[in-house]
């Protein structure tokens, strides 16, 4: 080998340079597990740890931690080099969230009323279910199939005020679409920026946001994240401030008795059953019923027919000189509203009323009430001044000592806001604050008209409440709602669980390959691990160099890479041992196998890297970090088996010491093998077709489980105390949801639960619901005394509650769906052409494609038949194509590999000969074969065996997949592109040789 010094050169950079770079990781975790300890000593309440170590560890931010001599840290640089760990590992949140364009287009438009414009848009969002394309452009083909004469540059949709400088009313449909797409996507740049700011306030480690495409579609990924409700809200709030005057609440009490009494011969009794069994009987429900029945006559616990007052039967409070209307459990919000905003409601208030707007206070925290507000509204339904004023926001506290936001406004809002102060103070009124609809303070001026613009929002806020808010409104507001369309979180414990099972199965697979490999090529293996071993180094040192995010799948990928890392050693030493047999010298012996490994080990790994990258490509969250760890593996494999084991090797053999890669065990092993594949290849194809008629039949009849990654839903991984039945957890959930799928995950005390109950609303309250139902559902199942919150987070203490959450949106599962499909025949096309490429026969490409389809229904048809009874989750998700990829690209490498010889051999003798040099071909590699499949099978079973439950799947698919790719490589491939030949005696041309 030759510039041996620039290979020892550059082994040692490199290997210097990954130690630095997990010096950082090392050190980070040093100072994170004191953070522990120390708040772990001060306090046993789980919330105030966190606060204590969360507190310490912004103590050392801008602190000198970690000296190496040379340069020293501060906490927070150690923290922005060492390795990332992603959501799965370190627990925390990742969110899809969608920005609705068709909110930005009724914005762009200034909330046009044209029938034809808001047709569009409801006709769009139907076009979206089945369609590729952009909201835009569905919007753009339903508004021409139903606009006749109306045109998109009508004063009454887009040739308005707002856009008068780019749009005019003379232009074209065709001139008006590019400028309303550069619009939406400078809107969902905006939201993106807006995001991007609200995420670096709240001080997340290592946060990764990034839009998805040229979608609406934004990702964000918060690993280590404990508050997971309160990042939802952050990231979901509009920010939308308004101020508006408001009327006195109990000017609008007979109003409530009135419509309580229209209401009531329209409102089916039987709805109202539940509310009025759980009635509340309380001193303040008393004073209010004596108030109605002053002002009505008519009293709400007086009448024993359920359900006689619509909404008297529901009031738990009203207004006393106030802005409070009336008092609601925040269970019967949305009722209430509904009754409120009705037709035949409406029409009961007075001409000055017309155009009151109905609003909910926010609701304080462990309150099961919330007060009613009559905001005074318009014809156009505008506040009279809004949030677009504001220049800054913060944090602050009352006179009281209760957190506050304060707020400082631009010129022309500080006049607005000193003339509605001024006329508060005239009328002896208040000014509701408003924040996407909700009201978080109404407060009353005192002293006069306020000038320069401050303002504040006080109400029942905790600190990070307030500091929330305040962080929102210095941000900005976005452009259109966004909705959490996907989401997985996970709890700490439950990353750190991952994290000791990964580890251990890691450890332990690595050592039975260390050993493997002495054990078989005797001190040539001991060369090949101490690569190995660098190569282990490089990847993690790669990973945390690059900011990578290290995944539960990127694991996975770590280890299958050590796996396969081994085969190109494999590969280098079988074909040394064939040329000592040849009666070569050593060192000729040696430097004509590493030569002739080359081209099989440059082909497999190729076609392995195609797939990896492809899945790269397509791939989200975890699924890219199996992708990104698989394509540093490949690389650092390929360099340190071919460059560092040589160098070794020469090392060894120039000191005058012999070599011969094997031990006494493994002598002659697999040599002068005279095996006759291809005469067996009928009964090969038998035995495949009929493993193929079976799968088909499984999968056209049983079908697979479908996780909610392509179907849609919710699921919820939840930790019991004890052994539960999942058929009775089941029925229960059923009965509540109307839809529920209950699997045992690893063990009888922890269970996933799937369910599409409310699957379309992509709203927090929505989530809050689901999760809030399942608590009460699984009630009888938990310790008594666990409460709403520590089954929300998971307590860590008692290892029971709620680990893990998704959520997937049926539009999102339809573009998961697509996109797999894609992944996999992307992936099948790419290596078709390289193989026909390299080769020169599209019979090669033929086969191996062939066989990668028989792979592929073979492992579909084995999960579809067993998924019922298999003690783990088999369902079809994001990791299982991940699996399904990873099983084309072993099968491709073995199938290459075998091409590669056969190839080689033919050159050699002079064509196929009737298939005698196939014969000798294949042969010649059972060797290889058989060592790379069962070192690899070695590793995944130790995962298998010893690793997350969460991973159990995506390993079996992996384990079969390399099971059956091993006999389909010899079976299938190469016996489909032997009888696709023409002359079966011819030989390859010389030009198609490496």
């Amino acid at each position: 080998m030759q510039n041996k010094g620039l290979v020892k050169l550059f082994a040692v950079l490199f290997g210097l340079v990954s130690i630095y770079q997990l010096s950082f990781t090392f050190k980070a975790n040093q100072i994170e597990d004191r953070a522990e300890q120390i708040a772990a000593l001060k306090s046993d309440d789980p919330t105030k740890r966190a606060e204590d170590e969360t507190r310490y560890l912004d103590s050392l931010s801008n602190q000198k931690v970690f000296d190496i001599g040379i340069a020293s840290f501060t906490y927070n640089e150690v923290k922005d080099k060492a390795m990332n760990l992603g959501l799965d590992l370190k627990g925390g949140i990742n969110v899809i969230l969608e920005i609705s364009v068709k909110d930005i287009l009724k914005g762009l438009s200034n909330n046009s009323k044209d029938p034809v414009f808001n047709k569009a848009l409801d006709d769009a969002s139907e076009l979206q279910k089945n369609s590729q394309n952009s909201y835009v452009e569905d919007f753009f083909i339903a508004f021409d199939k139903i606009k006749g004469n109306q045109k998109l540059a009508s004063p009454d949709i887009f040739a308005n005020r707002t856009l008068s400088e780019e749009i005019t009313f003379d232009m074209s449909d065709q001139d008006v679409q590019p400028i309303i797409e550069q619009k939406v996507d400078e809107s969902i740049i905006s939201a993106f920026e807006v995001l991007r700011k609200r995420i670096d306030k709240f001080g997340v480690t290592s946060p990764n946001i990034q839009r998805l495409g040229n979608t609406g579609r934004i990702l964000v990924e918060l690993p280590g994240a404990k508050d997971i409700e309160r990042i939802k809200n952050l990231l979901q709030s509009t920010a939308q401030l308004e101020f508006w005057d408001v009327y006195k609440g109990e000017e609008f009490l007979p109003f409530l008795a009135q419509a309580n009494e229209t209401l009531k011969p329209l409102v089916n009794k039987n709805a109202q059953s539940e509310v009025a069994a759980s009635e509340i009987v309380t001193d303040t429900i008393d004073d209010a019923d004596s108030k109605i029945a002053e002002l009505t006559g008519v009293t709400s616990t007086d009448s024993t027919e359920v359900g006689e007052n619509p909404i008297l039967d529901l009031l738990r409070g009203y207004g006393s000189g106030g802005p409070v209307v009336a008092t609601f459990e925040a269970n019967d919000k949305d009722k209430i509203m509904s009754y409120l905003n009705m037709p035949e409601v409406r029409s009961l208030l007075p001409a000055e009323q017309r155009y009151v707007k109905f609003a909910w206070g926010i609701q304080a925290k462990n309150s099961e009430f919330v007060d009613l507000y009559a905001v005074k509204g318009n014809r156009e339904n505008t506040p009279e001044l809004s949030g677009a004023v504001i220049t800054d926001a913060s944090q602050q506290y009352t006179q009281r000592n209760q957190p506050s936001v304060s707020m400082q406004m631009n010129s022309k809002g500080a006049k607005i806001w000193e003339e509605m102060t001024g006329r508060a103070y005239a009328q002896q009124s208040q000014i509701a604050i408003l924040l996407d609809d909700i009201v978080y303070s109404a407060p009353g001026v005192t002293t006069g008209a306020i000038s320069g613009g401050n303002s504040e929002i006080s109400g029942s806020f905790t600190l990070n409440e307030a500091i929330d808010l305040a962080n929102v409104l210095r941000a900005g507001k976005l452009p259109a709602k966004a909705a959490i369309v996907q989401a997985d979180e996970v709890g700490a414990s439950l990353g750190q669980e991952a994290i000791e099972s990964g580890t251990t199965s890691f450890l332990i697979a690595l050592s039975l390959v260390l050993v493997w490999m002495i054990m078989y090529y005797g001190k040539g293996g001991l060369f090949a691990d101490i690569a190995l071993l660098l190569n282990i180094l490089l990847i993690f040192g790669v990973l945390s160099g690059l900011g990578a995010v290290l995944t539960l799948p990127g694991l996975a990928g770590i280890v299958l890479t050590i796996g396969m890392s081994v085969d190109a050693n494999v590969l280098i030493f079988e074909r040394i041992k064939e040329e000592l047999a040849k009666g070569k010298g050593q060192a000729e012996a040696i430097k004509d196998g590493f030569s002739n490994a080359l081209s099989s080990i440059l082909d497999a790994n190729i076609t392995t890297l195609l797939t990896a990258i492809i899945l790269f490509v397509f791939g989200t969250g975890p699924i890219k970090g199996f992708a990104t760890t698989l394509i540093i593996g490949i690389v650092t494999s390929l360099f340190t088996a071919i460059f560092i084991t040589r160098l070794l090797v020469d090392w060894y053999v120039a000191k005058g010491k012999g070599l011969t890669f094997t031990t006494s065990a493994t002598k002659g092993l697999f040599q002068n093998m005279k095996i006759d594949f291809i005469n067996k290849r009928k009964v090969a194809y038998i035995i495949s077709t009929v493993a193929i008629i079976l799968s088909l039949f499984s999968l056209f009849t049983n079908g697979l489980d479908q996780g909610i990654d392509f179907v849609g839903g919710r699921t919820y991984q939840v930790r019991f105390a004890q052994d539960v039945n999942p058929e009775e957890v089941k029925a229960d959930v059923l009965e509540a949801f109307g839809s529920a799928e209950v699997k045992t995950i690893g063990s009888s005390h922890q269970l996933k639960i799937s369910t599409k109950y409310l699957v379309d609303e992509n709203t927090a309250e929505a989530d809050e619901r689901v999760q809030a139902e399942l608590f009460e559902t699984l009630r009888p199942y938990l310790p008594k005394g666990i409460t709403y919150d520590e089954f929300k987070v998971g307590s860590d203490e008692k290892k029971i509650g709620k680990m893990f959450s998704s959520k997937v949106s049926p539009t999102i599962a339809d573009d998961i769906k697509r996109e797999s499909l894609w992944a996999v025949l992307g992936s099948l096309v790419v290596v078709f052409l390289y193989i026909l490429l390299r080769f020169k026969r599209w019979q090669f490409s033929l086969g191996a494609v062939a066989a990668v389809f028989h792979d592929v229904i073979i492992v579909l048809g084995i999960f579809s038949f067993t998924y019922s009874f298999m003690p783990f989750s088999m369902e079809i998700d994001q990791a299982f194509i991940a699996a399904i990829l990873t099983v084309i690209g072993y099968s491709l490498n073995d199938t290459v590999i075998i091409f590669d010889r056969i190839r080689e051999t033919i050159l050699e003798r002079g064509g196929f000969k009737g298939g005698k040099n196939i014969n000798f071909a294949i042969n010649s590699t059972i060797s290889r074969t058989l060592n790379t499949s069962l070192t690899t099978l070695v590793v995944l079973l130790a995962m298998f065996l010893l690793g997350a439950d969460s991973l159990r799947g995506l390993l079996f698919a992996i384990i079969v997949g390399i099971v059956v790719g091993t006999y389909s490589s010899i079976f299938v491939a190469t016996p489909l592109m032997y009888d696709t030949l023409k002359d079966k005696g011819e030989s390859i041309d010389e030009h198609s040789k490496i």
